[in-house]
């Protein structure tokens, strides 16, 4: 069996966000889910929730592929975990609305900056995929080539915000068709509509 991994950001995505709305969906197909609550959701810690994130890893079974999906800050921890040796390879990441890798919001601070090299990210799994949109104000266009030398597909979506409540992004059905036919949605980095 598949097992899930969602990882929020920044202030948690429960209250109606699209990653509660996935992991319970995913959950009601009878889909392995994991979807830890980190701690001090608005004040977090770097430390703190990568030896989080790797606890949990820990415990999903090795002999499941594994999908990850994050949003926002969870991106940032992903790339940190990417970055650590012997690390879980992954079937498949996406990232979705992911800030600027020179963000100065303070209570980030901890995250940031990000690991260097150009390989990591894209070692962390079979496949992967960067997901923004053309008005999202935590990575703005003129943003996007600080993601271009990870060398990642990128997908974006037109006027629909960070993908958070605020943009409402509650159910998304298209990212619960996503997590579940990976293969018939390789990113070909061509904008594409909210409505797909």
């Amino acid at each position: 069996m598949t097992s899930y991994l969602i990882l929020h950001g920044f202030g948690g995505s429960t209250g109606g966000h699209w990653q509660e709305w996935l992991a319970h969906k995913l959950q009601g197909r009878g889909k392995s889910v994991w979807f830890p609550q980190f701690t001090n959701w608005n004040h977090p810690d770097k430390t703190d929730w990568l030896a989080q994130l790797k606890q949990t890893i820990a415990h999903i079974p090795e002999e499941e592929p594994l999908r990850v999906i994050t949003h926002s800050l969870g991106c940032i921890l992903w790339m940190h975990y990417a970055a650590q040796p012997n690390t879980r390879i992954a079937e498949s990441v996406t990232l979705v609305s992911p800030p600027a890798c020179d963000t100065k919001i303070q209570e980030l601070r901890s995250f940031f900056p990000v690991p260097e090299g150009d390989d990591y990210l894209r070692k962390s799994a079979r496949h992967i995929l960067l997901i923004t949109a053309t008005n999202d104000p935590y990575l703005p266009p003129e943003k996007w080539a600080q993601y271009a030398p990870y060398r990642v597909p990128i997908r974006i979506f037109p006027d629909v915000g960070h993908i958070n409540v605020s943009s409402h992004f509650g159910p998304w059905p298209w990212m619960l068709e996503h997590c579940l036919n990976m293969d018939t949605h390789r990113s070909s980095g061509e904008p594409i509509s909210r409505g797909l």
